[in-house]
């Protein structure tokens, strides 16, 4: 959705319209895939990162418009509320210092962008969710002041037909409604981007699938939503709520909601664009004037125009991308899976566990998803985000007995994922001085068990103990983490609580 959208009504005929240029799209993809057109391997990576600007006092501050006007640089843009932004990182070879040069970029872009919101009295803050967000401020009036955040919330608003209900029951029960997707914005990610072959992407996408779990479980770091505390990652939950095109009737029939897991590994690429098409109505009805079967009988390469918009509305959590550059199309896998923050570090340590691990996993000789069920797959990304660090997964047995067993995710990831993770990292090329920096990170979690969202619990805890109001140590918590985030050591290292105030005289 990072296009510019602009369009007017849509009218009748323009669903229909729609519906057949997007099956000539997907038989495009397939000659594509067919004819072998797509480019060579390049172990290319990149990286998004959506942030929160807050103010002093640890509040949500609706300034994107501003931040970026003084900003003034492509690497960020706009996210849905005027309370958030993100920042691209152009791709990197995944090889070398790569991690160590991607956390260097990262630092510096965000000290930028900080000290150009200190303009205007807001600041930069990486974390899942906000936990000082209000229902107030999740309201259509402060989404972006961008053509299509504005009609992409019209058309899900018009699908669903009535108000959206967040109801999410973790250590504490949340219930509302809402008439706008702007609850939505409160959900803020890393996106890792792996371009890969053709004939690699569905073993890097399954490996992907099957160890989304892993990555929440260890990265969890969205414990608050409205005052409330709830799953240890809220994100998945309150996105898939924020964004149901389906009336209750339409979920009892199992009409499969915009943002979901799955429902079965793949064979290739053409198997989830094809699921997309057959599965979801288009919400943004907008044609091109280009007809990719035309262009490709004489020799191009089609823009899939319609296609890459409907694929943007479609709320995977692993999403196949299409794209073309220098005129060569090629195919990625976006990871969405993880939180943003606590710290730079964090980020590139979940950067390097998730490329390893994907990596190792994809090239086993008994992948573990012909060994997984993928409603296994699936149950366990739902445990890990309700209980992130300290939740136990399904996962296959090692030796020739076969069959699955339940074992700690902190178990699973030191005897068996890490080791194959610092196998993957070899495999890219990584320098073992970064791949050890940064996987010991989340060994060191995993050790503790200790991530962003135990913190957050532990610090407000903490702070309710010492008698503030729920209010005033969700805001306390909130600007001991940006203190935190902003000295940059990563977070199983932050002491739990809030500081001892300075003694007078």
């Amino acid at each position: 959705m990072g296009e510019k959208v602009v369009a007017g009504p849509f009218e009748l005929a323009d669903r229909q319209r729609y519906r057949a240029k997007l099956g000539r799209c997907l038989t495009g993809l397939e000659r594509l895939l067919a004819e072998k057109r797509f480019d060579r391997p390049k172990n290319l990576m990149g990286l998004e990162i959506e942030l929160n600007l807050v103010g002093t006092d640890g509040m949500p501050r609706m300034l994107n418009g501003e931040v970026l006007e003084r900003i003034a640089s492509r690497d960020f843009q706009t996210e849905l509320a005027m309370f958030n932004l993100e920042v691209n990182i152009a791709p990197h070879r995944l090889d070398g210092r790569v991690f160590d040069r991607l956390a260097e970029e990262i630092r510096t872009s965000l000290a930028y962008a900080h000290r150009k919101a200190g303009e205007v009295d807001a600041g930069i803050l990486m974390i899942g969710i906000l936990p000082t967000l209000d229902r107030d401020d999740l309201v259509s009036s402060n989404l972006s002041a961008v053509d299509r955040y504005t009609l992409l919330n019209d058309q899900i608003v018009a699908a669903r037909g009535e108000d959206f209900v967040l109801d999410i029951e973790g250590v504490e029960h949340l219930t509302c409604t809402s008439g706008s997707i702007a609850p939505e914005a409160a959900c803020t990610s890393v996106q890792l981007h792996l371009q890969v072959t053709p004939d690699r992407f569905a073993d890097v996408w399954n490996a992907a699938q099957a160890v989304a779990a892993v990555q929440v479980a260890v990265g969890a770091n969205s414990p608050f939503l409205f005052g409330l505390e709830l799953w240890r990652e809220s994100r998945p939950p309150l996105f898939q709520q924020a964004t149901d095109t389906r009336p209750p009737e339409l979920q009892a029939q199992g009409v499969r909601p915009r943002t979901w897991f799955g429902e079965r590994w793949v064979t290739s690429a053409y198997d989830l664009f094809e699921e997309n098409l057959r599965y979801f109505p288009a919400l943004l009805p907008i044609h091109d004037d280009e007809e990719p079967l035309d262009v490709l009988d004489e020799g191009g390469i089609p823009s899939l125009a319609e296609l890459v918009l409907h694929n943007g509305t479609v709320y995977r959590w692993n999403r196949p991308v299409y794209g073309i550059a220098d005129g060569v199309p090629h195919l990625r896998v976006e990871n969405r899976v993880l939180p943003a923050g606590p710290t730079v570090t964090d980020v590139i340590a979940n950067t390097a566990f998730y490329y390893g691990v994907v990596r190792a996993l994809a090239e086993e000789s008994r992948p573990v998803w012909t060994r997984l069920p993928f409603e296994a797959a699936a149950a366990n990304f739902d445990t890990a985000c309700r209980d992130g660090i300290d939740a136990r997964l399904v996962w296959p047995r090692r030796g020739r007995l076969g069959g699955t067993t339940e074992i700690d995710a902190v178990t699973l990831v030191r005897d068996e994922l890490l080791p194959l993770a610092e196998a993957g990292l070899d495999a890219w090329g990584v320098e073992p001085a970064d791949r050890d920096l940064y996987l010991g990170v989340i060994d060191e979690r995993c050790r503790r068990r200790a991530n962003g969202a135990t913190w957050q619990a532990a610090t407000f805890h903490q702070a309710l103990e010492q008698g503030l109001s729920r209010e005033a140590a969700l805001a306390a918590t909130t600007r001991r983490y940006s203190e935190l985030m902003h000295l940059g050591e990563p977070v199983h290292t932050w002491p739990v609580g809030l500081p001892e105030p300075a003694p007078l005289g």
